[in-house]
């Protein structure tokens, strides 16, 4: 069984033929929509954005592994182990927070 530990092999599993083909049809099957915001009742979708910067489509849909592909490596090409998820509830998932966590020094003042 193939494992999926490091970051090498993990890249080496995302840029395959045989994924990307996978996450195209996975997409279609959700319908182009985040399956964690419709659960709590938002639309998500794919908007086909450009981003300048990065000179490509902004990602704002990915198809994210239920069970994790490092501890699951069995599930990596299972359609029922993988949804449609935006990149917002992707990251959470993942526990990754880029907000500002700077605390409003004003919070506690009185409003005029």
């Amino acid at each position: 069984m193939t494992e999926y530990k490091t970051q090498e092999q993990k890249s080496k599993f995302y840029n395959s033929g045989e994924w990307k083909k996978l996450r195209a049809e996975i997409k279609k099957r959700d319908n182009y929509e985040c399956q964690e915001c419709k659960r709590q009742g938002r639309l998500s979708i794919d908007t086909n954005e450009y981003s300048e910067r990065a000179g490509r489509k902004k990602i704002q849909l990915v198809v994210h592994h239920i069970k994790e592909l490092e501890h699951h490596p069995d599930l990596a090409l299972d359609e029922d182990n993988l949804e449609t998820v935006c990149v917002d509830c992707h990251n959470k998932e993942h526990g990754r927070d880029f907000r500002n966590k700077k605390p409003n020094k004003w919070q506690h003042d009185e409003r005029w």
